[in-house]
């Protein structure tokens, strides 16, 4: 592997261990992670399965990204539920200012990897 590769997994690694540990951590302590769903979706569907569904969700893309294919579309799909996340939760930014990181890592990932789209 060169040092590109090793980079790009490295980075790929990165965003896919947050999603990872939040789908597990969500598991073993839901009430600390129902919070951050906006209260339509928790009035729309019940609790329990809007956050097993959405875990599954989060290690299906942490999945994704670990695999390395179609790494611009994984990228973008991180991007995109980060800013979500982000976005629906702006009374909690002193604890999700953390995330513009993870943003930020996810644009660079999608940055690096648009002209090859199709790997």
């Amino acid at each position: 592997m060169n040092q590109k590769s090793f980079a790009f997994f490295l980075l790929r690694a990165a965003i896919a261990i947050v999603f990872a540990y939040a789908a597990i951590a969500s598991y073993i302590t839901p009430g600390n992670w129902l919070g951050y769903f906006p209260l339509f979706l928790r009035n729309l569907v019940p609790q329990t399965i809007l956050l097993t569904g959405f875990s599954i969700y989060e290690l299906l893309l942490a999945v994704w990204l670990l695999s390395g294919k179609f790494t611009f579309y994984a990228a973008v799909v991180a991007l995109l539920t980060l800013c979500g996340i982000v976005l629906s939760n702006l009374y909690a930014l002193d604890i999700l200012f953390r995330d513009f990181a993870i943003i930020l890592s996810a644009a660079s990932l999608a940055v690096f990897t648009y002209k090859n789209k199709h790997i």
